[in-house]
């Protein structure tokens, strides 16, 4: 079957097509045949070998988030799932292929009504997002400092925080994304690429200051929203977009009196992680939750793909499509970055 291979960490470019082998479904795994790949930030980050996680071992096919249809079942698991519409994460590798083997236990069917491209969207991003709603305990009437807020979390969170009742800021790198982000309800906007960017905050919101901040970026910026916050603000990390994670000592989050919540406190269980992604996809049937899909690629342009990210020219999500690869495919934006 036809893959997309990383052996050596470097640019988007030592993304390689070429082929695997079939997977074999094992004991409660099936076999998806994958339509749709989600790409988080981080998996650019991997690719590059600059990630602030552990790099796995190389040579691997990269990709975690997939959706697709259950075409074969291992012993243990239910037959009638051959048919069902699911979307998955495979433990962080092995995404990046027509076809591939996970655990019934992380399948999440496709509510009817939801394309594969919206669910896959949803998956990572919108467990992410609901997780940090979910902990951010947002009130009516607060102000939410949303970071990188048109990027794939980013956008979910501006639309959570605005139908909890919160008054949301949005601070991304451009006019573009900042636009997307006024469209899904933010109320302040802020580009943090321009200096004083936190001086303007402070003004927008007054004298209350901003109670919750969504952190995705890290680095100087994580650092100046960080000090936006009042005692008892909420600060809650989800991404290092800036390459590096916002530094903050326990000495001095107590003395201010903040809370400080990160991304492995988000989730009791894998269960819950789970639960969390399969909300954010009901959240998207009833209406509640758009997921901004801004560039797909096909498959075998994963290079490509990675390279449009880091560009940061992207709006919301980036996909790659299995179905109807061709090596000439031009990529499909859905909005490009205005």
């Amino acid at each position: 079957m036809r893959a997309v291979w990383l052996r050596e960490f470097g640019g988007p470019d030592v993304l390689v097509p070429g082929e695997a082998p079939e997977p074999v479904p094992g004991a409660g795994q099936v076999v998806i045949e994958v339509a749709v790949i989600g790409i988080p930030f981080i998996e650019t980050q991997v690719r590059s070998g600059s990630a602030p996680v552990p790099l796995p071992r190389l040579p691997i096919i990269p990709g975690n988030g997939v959706g697709g249809t259950v075409v074969a079942v291992g012993p243990g698991a239910d037959p009638g799932l051959v048919g069902t519409r699911v979307v998955t994460s495979l433990g962080g590798s092995g995404g990046y292929a027509e076809r591939v083997a996970a655990g019934v236990d992380g399948l999440i069917p496709v509510p009817p009504g939801l394309e594969l491209a919206q669910a896959v969207a949803l998956l990572a991003d919108g467990r992410t997002a609901m997780g940090l709603a979910r902990a951010a305990a947002l009130r009516p009437g607060e102000w939410a400092l949303v970071e990188s807020a048109a990027g794939g979390v980013g956008s979910l969170l501006v639309q959570l925080a605005v139908n909890a009742g919160a008054r949301v800021v949005a601070a991304a790198g451009s006019a573009g994304k900042l636009a997307l982000a006024a469209e899904l309800g933010a109320e302040v906007t802020v580009n943090y690429a321009e200096d004083g960017w936190d001086g303007r905050v402070r003004e927008a919101v007054g004298d209350a200051g901003v109670q919750v901040v969504f952190d995705g970026v890290g680095g100087a910026v994580g650092r100046a929203a960080f000090e936006l916050l009042p005692p008892r603000g909420r600060f809650l990390v989800y991404g290092a977009a800036g390459g590096t994670v916002t530094h903050a000592t326990v000495a001095e989050v107590f003395a201010r009196g903040l809370i400080l919540i990160t991304g492995w406190q988000l989730f009791a269980s894998p269960a819950d992680i789970t639960a969390m992604a399969g909300a954010a996809l009901e959240e998207a049937v009833a209406g509640r939750l758009r997921p901004v899909i801004g560039q797909t690629f096909p498959l075998e342009k994963a290079a490509d793909a990675h390279a449009a990210i880091e560009a940061r020219a992207v709006l919301g999500k980036t996909l790659l499509t299995v179905s109807d690869i061709s090596s000439d495919s031009p990529a499909t934006s859905v909005p490009k970055e205005r």
